[in-house]
């Protein structure tokens, strides 16, 4: 697989390389966050279709999302972000890099990683179109039946599709709604910790018509499809994990760098490898659950494998890290929220996400990338009138953690 990334000059306008001039191409365009089954389904749709037309299958997608651009200029007078300006995305669900992992594996040939800026996204979604016409060589477009491009997103499916007939120079397919159907999802999601012990369950599972509108109207909450990355946000938010992840088609998972904490775990024996604030990945509530630790290697192992000359990450090795059965992957009891029980005496309330592997060595992680992935919701934060106290239900998180991870470890085997 091919990764470029290509930054519009500041008019807006994308240089776009010429893949063949005679081979066509199968595109898709989209953020992709949390590549979810919707995600994986379009796809694999892109794939099957580029191999029955000998086409390149193609991905276009943006970074940053789109969505932190305009809150941007929402919030400096429609101005863009300065040249190198580190833009925060605490609503993102999954890092660029690891996108295109999994992308690599439904095994896409190209994709484009293009800076979205507001004078790119000023272009009318008829320029934008005629040039993968003209410069990818876009024979099919396939898109989701809910999307839309080009400046006010006028470049909705139906309009796209009049295009496509009156010009026929492509032809759009559309994936229509997958999943199983729609869900109610607040406007505004607030991460909120789960109150009681185990995986939380859907509020609204069992609430007559009249609760559930009187629900909805409390949150201002939209209808939304399952499938969707705003509604694993939520559930993410909620401490949902195995719902989240059941919509995903995989665990969802943080990256970040190991740092150096209080060390107050290995004063207890369950010493653990603290990340960094700067996380990729949106943290969940706060909580202790049951998932994995994966040790990504020193951040020069990252390095790219000669494929890939635009700077994303594309190294083999972490493929070989993050799969069932690795050795650098151990089951992990993680806890993400202040440290209730020291708050008092430490003066520190900062929300810290800190992992203990299950494992019978000293992991010595510090100054490596880590992936902590999460399986599923053990039990809210609280604070405990002793150590002794912790530590008695450490080990009971570290028991609970090995049962709900062992699925995994027997098909390794």
């Amino acid at each position: 697989m091919k990764i470029s990334r290509l930054v519009p000059d500041d008019s807006g306008i994308v240089t776009w390389p010429t893949l063949s001039v005679s081979k066509k191409s199968v595109v898709t365009v989209g953020v992709f966050d949390g590549m979810h089954l919707g995600h994986q389904a379009l796809l694999k749709r892109v794939k099957t279709l580029a191999a029955e037309q000998d086409a390149f299958s193609v991905v276009i997608m943006f970074d940053p999302r789109p969505g932190v651009i305009h809150q941007y200029a929402l919030s400096h007078d429609g101005a863009e972000p300065r040249k190198g300006e580190s833009l925060e995305d605490p609503l993102e669900l999954m890092g660029i890099d690891e996108r295109v992992r999994l992308m690599r594996q439904i095994g896409i040939d190209q994709v484009f990683i293009i800076g979205y800026s507001l004078a790119f996204a000023a272009k009318s979604y008829r320029f934008f179109l005629g040039q993968l016409v003209g410069k990818l060589g876009m024979r099919t477009l396939v898109l989701g039946a809910d999307a839309a491009m080009g400046a006010g997103r006028a470049g909705d499916v139906k309009s796209i599709q009049t295009l496509a007939e009156a010009t026929g120079v492509f032809e759009l397919d559309v994936m229509e709604d997958l999943g199983p159907g729609y869900a109610r999802v607040p406007a505004r999601i607030v991460s909120q910790q789960p109150k009681e012990e185990g995986e939380p369950t859907d509020p609204t599972a069992t609430m007559t018509k009249a609760e559930l509108r009187a629900w909805s109207k409390a949150h201002n909450a939209r209808r939304l499809r399952v499938w969707s990355s705003t509604n694993v946000r939520y559930l993410l938010s909620q401490g949902r994990i195995a719902d989240a992840n059941a919509i995903l088609g995989h665990v969802h998972g943080i990256d970040g760098l190991v740092v150096h904490g209080e060390q107050r775990g290995r004063t207890l024996g369950f010493p653990t490898a603290n990340m960094d604030v700067n996380t990729e990945g949106y943290v969940p509530a706060d909580g202790v659950y049951a998932g994995w630790l994966v040790d990504l290697g020193e951040k020069a192992e990252t390095s790219t494998d000669g494929e890939d000359a635009s700077g994303v990450s594309a190294a083999p090795s972490v493929e070989a890290r993050v799969a069932k059965g690795s050795p650098w992957r151990w089951p992990a009891a993680i806890s993400i929220g202040t440290k209730e029980t020291y708050v008092e005496q430490t003066g520190l309330n900062q929300r810290v996400v800190e992992s203990y592997a299950v494992n019978d060595e000293w992991l010595d992680l510090y100054g490596h990338e880590l992936r902590v992935e999460f399986e599923a919701f053990l039990r809210p934060q609280r604070r405990f009138d002793s150590s002794e106290e912790l530590v008695e239900q450490l080990h009971k998180d570290v028991q609970s953690t090995k049962e709900l991870t062992s699925d995994e470890g027997d098909a390794a085997e």
